[in-house]
């Protein structure tokens, strides 16, 4: 699930993207998810150290600097999400709000936002370890 997307004509989609869109992405994704009654639950209080991570996984996921791994190791997201009950709903929750923040996050190319998208919902698929209905664990870090 960290393999790098595919290259295109116009280089990876983190160069094609960039740092500061990408950065300015997760910022816009964690306003949405701090006001989301279905995620809200499951996320710490202060998202600072979750939207580091989520940025630093980004970068690496989208074919740049492997910043995840330099700093937290293999991401190994199922495990570091079993924790917390990823219903389908909670994992639809969370893709609306990354599609709220990349529609509105300028510098994001809509076809950029489109394939972004596309691998994301692979992975919230992939994320979901609980029932429709499971109650919200404590806060955390997802």
């Amino acid at each position: 699930m960290t393999a790098p997307l595919s290259l295109t004509p116009g280089g990876s989609l983190y160069d094609r993207i960039g740092p500061d869109a990408l950065a300015a992405l997760v910022d816009r994704f964690y306003a949405l998810v701090a006001r989301d009654p279905l995620l809200s639950p499951i996320f710490p209080a202060d998202l600072t150290l979750t939207a580091e991570k989520q940025l630093a996984f980004l970068s690496g996921f989208l074919g740049g600097p492997p910043l995840y791994h330099e700093r937290f190791g293999h991401p190994r997201l199922r495990a570091r999400h079993l924790p917390f009950p990823i219903t389908p709903e909670r994992a639809q929750a969370w893709l609306a709000c990354m599609n709220a923040a990349l529609r509105d996050t300028p510098g994001v190319a809509p076809d950029d936002a489109r394939e972004l998208y596309a691998a994301l919902a692979r992975v919230a698929t992939h994320m979901v370890n609980a029932p429709s209905g499971a109650a919200p664990a404590a806060g955390g870090t997802p």
